[in-house]
């Protein structure tokens, strides 16, 4: 089933976007926040990887990125076949800790480049020089797209006002507690690809009354509702599973269609509630 949200096919689950620079971003991955460095990770990423996901998401604080390497190496599946994303964390952030940083993360993860690095925190009075260094790693060609994480719009402003380069991503909290419309809108505007995190509410949506009406309306889990609803909102989505069952069940979403009433529905749950940390008001 193919259908088009923002001018954005969804096909399946190899399906691609394409980010502002032509660097191709599959908008269904798997996250792997908390999920133990070692044997836990190491099933995950292959379990995703035999499934058919192509997109791993991981970062320097997950303290898993050796074992999301080693995932990748024993699937057998060739890195360019791939899109790995990993951030920079808090305590890196500066222009020349960020370009030592990155080659410990590249290390880490046993590889030559990333797809996909970004900023993991909009630390204030930092993330602009962070940034000059993204930029850098970018024109050396040892990332293929740069971006950042849950910045808001008058963090995306301050960024791009001094900036060579426009972040391609903008990874944040999304879920129907906490849409952001006006936040979509800017990212849409400026061609800053919206992703989400948390996008099942660290279970949350299971529990939801309509979502799991919607989901017996369509004979699919209150998971496959919002994973869908992300797809058809243009939001790359990247649910964490380590349970084989849920990794390949998260991949089933592209056999039905979300009606515009129902899409509708699902905005208007919005509350504006974070289940995640303010990125104006972090303290770590």
């Amino acid at each position: 089933m193919s259908t088009t949200t923002l001018n954005k096919p969804i096909t399946n689950l190899q399906g691609t976007w394409e980010l502002s620079n032509g660097h191709k971003m599959p908008y269904l991955g798997l996250g792997v926040w908390k999920a133990e460095d070692g044997e836990e990770v190491i099933h995950a990423v292959k379990w995703a990887l035999e499934a058919g996901y192509r997109h791993i998401d991981t970062a320097k604080a997950y303290e898993n990125e050796e074992g999301v390497g080693k995932g990748i190496k024993e699937s057998g599946i060739p890195r360019e076949e791939l899109f790995l994303t990993s951030k920079l964390w808090n305590s890196d952030q500066g222009y020349e800790s960020t370009l030592e940083a990155f080659d410990k993360t590249l290390k880490r993860l046993d590889t030559d480049y990333l797809d996909l690095y970004l900023i993991h925190w909009p630390v204030e009075g930092k993330y602009k020089d962070t940034w000059r260094a993204l930029e850098k790693l970018y024109k050396d060609g040892k990332i293929k797209a740069i971006g950042v994480s849950n910045f808001l719009e008058h963090q995306l402003r301050d960024l791009m006002q001094d900036a060579e380069i426009n972040p391609m991503v903008d990874q944040l909290e999304f879920h129907p507690w906490l849409v952001q419309k006006d936040l979509q809108d800017f990212c849409a505007t400026h061609n800053i690809q919206y992703e989400a995190w948390s996008p099942l509410m660290q279970g949350k949506a299971f529990k939801n009354e309509t979502l799991k009406q919607l989901g017996e309306k369509y004979g699919k889990s209150p998971a496959h509702i919002v994973l869908r609803w992300d797809l058809q909102n243009g939001v790359v989505t990247i649910p964490k599973s380590t349970s084989k069952d849920h990794i390949i069940s998260n991949a089933e979403i592209f056999d039905f269609e979300l009606s515009e009433e129902d899409m509708q529905t699902i905005n208007a749950l919005d509350k504006h509630e974070r289940i995640g940390p303010d990125p104006d008001n972090f303290d770590f």
